[in-house]
Parts: C-alpha cells; sequence; structure tokens
C-alpha cells in the first residue's frame, strides 16, 4: 500500500517528503520541513496509535487506513478533538466501496420490516492480511445493526438466533478485498457484493482524501469528504 500510495501521490503532483518504515525513521522528524504536511498511515495495529501520536505532537494531519485497532479509536478520537488536531480514519478507502457503503445502509433500512429475511456478510482478503474479520466488513455489520432493530451484535461464528449478525472471513491467495452481503429467506435471495482489482482504489481514496484534510480540523471519516 506505501508504494502505491507514493506512485499516486507523486503522479497527482505531491511531493514525498519521508517515509516511516523502522522505529528510527522518526527521529529525523523534527529537523524536517513539515509546512503543508500530511500523514498517510497503512502500518500496523499495533504501531498505528503511536504513529497518529506523533503526527500529533507535530500537528500533522493524519489519514489512516490501518484497521484492527477500534478498540483505541475513541480514545484517539477525543484527543484529536480536544487537541485541535486533523484526523481521517476509514476502514475503506476505495471510493466505490464507500459508495457500496451508502447503498447497505439504505438495502438495511428497506429490510427492517421484512422480519422473513435473515442477513449475513462474507468477506475474502489475502493470507496476508492481520486482522480478522477485515474492517469494512465490521463497518458494513454495523451500518445493518444501526437499521435493523432486531440485530444487535455481530458474530464470527454461525449466528443462532436473531440478534446476531455472521461476518464469515475467508484468506486465502492474494485477494485484494471482497465483500458480499446477503439477505436469505424462504423464497429468494438478495446479494450486494463489491470486488476490489488491485490496491490503487484504495491508495487514491487515501490520497484524495489527505488532499482535502489539508485545511481542516477535527476528526472525520470517507463519507465526509464524500458527501455521502
Amino acid at each position: 500500500m506505501g508504494r502505491e500510495v507514493e506512485a499516486i501521490a507523486r503522479k497527482r503532483g505531491h511531493r514525498i517528503i519521508a517515509r516511516f518504515d523502522r522505529e528510527s525513521d522518526w527521529d529525523a522528524l523534527g529537523s524536517m520541513d513539515i509546512d503543508g504536511a500530511v500523514a498517510i498511515d497503512f502500518s500496523q495495529p499495533s504501531t498505528v496509535y503511536k504513529n497518529i501520536t506523533r503526527c500529533f505532537q507535530h500537528h500533522i494531519p493524519v489519514v489512516v487506513g490501518t484497521t484492527g485497532w477500534n478498540d483505541s479509536l475513541r480514545e484517539v478520537i477525543e484527543t484529536c478533538k480536544k487537541e485541535n488536531q486533523t484526523l481521517l480514519t476509514a476502514s475503506n478507502f476505495s471510493i466505490g466501496m464507500n459508495i457500496f457503503f451508502a447503498v447497505n445502509t439504505y438495502l438495511a433500512s428497506l429490510m427492517n420490516d421484512q422480519e422473513s429475511y435473515d442477513v449475513s456478510i462474507e468477506e475474502t482478503h489475502h493470507v496476508h492480511k492481520l486482522d480478522k474479520p477485515s474492517g469494512t466488513a465490521i463497518s458494513l455489520s454495523q451500518q445493518i445493526i444501526e437499521q435493523i432493530r432486531r440485530k444487535k451484535e455481530w458474530t464470527m461464528d454461525e449466528a443462532l438466533h436473531d440478534p446476531q449478525l455472521s461476518i464469515q472471513s475467508v484468506r486465502e491467495g492474494e485477494v485484494f478485498g471482497d465483500h458480499q452481503v446477503t439477505y436469505d429467506s424462504d423464497v429468494d435471495r438478495i446479494t450486494i457484493s463489491h470486488s476490489a482489482k488491485n490496491r490503487k482504489g484504495f491508495a487514491l481514496g487515501a490520497v484524495m482524501a489527505a488532499e482535502w484534510l489539508q485545511d481542516k480540523k477535527g476528526y472525520y471519516e470517507m463519507r465526509d469528504f464524500l458527501g455521502l
């Protein structure tokens, strides 16, 4: 992802002033000219909190595409607002997926009163992906739970009773990301799906979000950037 982000940023006329791959890379940050800089983080769940904190210390806006660190998100958002910093996070930066999010939310609102349908999510990613289920699948489930009163929680096991929403996660090959939401009844099935063909869509969305974020303060999500 870092290489994809860098390639697209250069293509759009931006300059890369730093890359942080190792702990020692941060030592040079204090001596850099960071005026107008925005950080884009596609790192690891174990390091993203520290990365954001360091950027906040230098008043650098941050765009975060790393997933699997939701337990720290609320604290980071509170710090961002309290210290008048700038942060945008997303479980998926693909423009197509964010449109899919909007479709998912609308479909779930239509299905709220259709109790003959049960809903499930299936996601497939490459074998190198650390978090399971994907952040995108969790976002899809949260959107559904917000709209369908009979659903209260997601589970990675088979949903044994109505309040549960089942997420099936598959890790195989080099799949960039497939997500499918299915509503199933005794008489028919409704399915919506999104498949990423490569990493370029994620990288482009992240760079565009960074461009939009540069003169702003506060916490944002992709729906703010896209006006969805």
